[in-house]
């Protein structure tokens, strides 16, 4: 099976359509912003995002996947997806037509019948779990179920849009963060920032940590004294990623 390395197949998108951010890909293929950034992290497309773009946006399968030959794809797509003289598809114009309508009617409704500080956002809570030890595996994105919150209240804490609940295994991050609690993680912050308690991925694990840069390395910092610093060094930095930053913890009364 061939591996489709994100970057590559991501600026081939970007240069063919009108998708610019990580949301806006999700917002095309249905899926959670988390899903895209699962992606990244691993460096691999699905296949069936591939198919699902190409006829979505009328693009080559092949040019989407490997960069071969163009973009339009098929008799129906060089008509219906060619570039103009000003630089942008037809169908890619239409879409931001689209959302810039769609915006117009947002805006409408919250200043008249439906108030914005009413509007509800249903945060997917994913299958993945950070753990606060020693790395867990478990790294599915695929949510789970979608508890409602109030846009206006997510907004205080970062970008309601990229938000994502995870539950937390392990005692490293005690007293503060403990074993069973579930977290809020603002995947939009991914800067590295000692002060904040930070969801990280290592090659295939993920961890709850504070992250410290510290010369060509990076450490991963526990609040529990028992747990010694994680190392992050060398070709393993290029395993490393931010997955955002934990605004908000909640747990069951014991």
């Amino acid at each position: 099976m061939n591996i489709i390395p994100y970057a590559d197949f991501f600026d081939r998108l970007v240069s063919a359509t009108d998708i610019a951010t990580q949301s806006d890909l999700a917002k095309a293929l249905g899926v959670h912003r988390s899903a895209v950034t699962q992606a990244k992290t691993r460096d691999a497309v699905p296949s069936k995002w591939v198919l699902q773009l190409a006829r979505y946006f009328s693009l080559s399968p092949d040019w989407l996947e490997f960069g071969a030959s163009s973009p339009e794809g098929g008799t129906q797509t060089l008509l219906q997806g060619k570039k103009t003289s000003g630089g942008t598809r037809p169908a890619a114009r239409n879409r931001m037509a689209e959302r810039s309508v769609s915006g117009v009617v947002r805006r409408a409704a919250s200043s008249g019948e439906a108030p914005a500080d009413r509007e509800i956002v249903q945060v997917p809570k994913v299958s993945a779990r950070l753990c606060a030890g020693g790395g867990s595996f478990e790294v599915e994105a695929q949510p789970v179920s979608t508890p409602p919150f109030p846009r206006w209240w997510l907004a205080k804490l970062g970008s309601p849009s990229d938000m994502v609940f995870m539950d937390v295994v392990g005692d490293s991050m005690e007293p503060g963060i403990c074993d069973g609690d579930t977290v809020l993680v603002d995947q939009s912050c991914t800067r590295v920032d000692s002060h904040s308690v930070l969801a990280v991925s290592v090659e295939d694990a993920i961890y709850l940590k504070r992250v410290e840069r510290c010369g060509d390395g990076i450490f991963l910092h526990s609040d529990n004294p028992a747990y010694a610093p994680m190392e992050v060094f060398g070709d393993e930095l290029e395993y490393f990623r931010v997955i955002g930053r934990v605004v908000w913890l909640c747990r069951d009364c014991r």
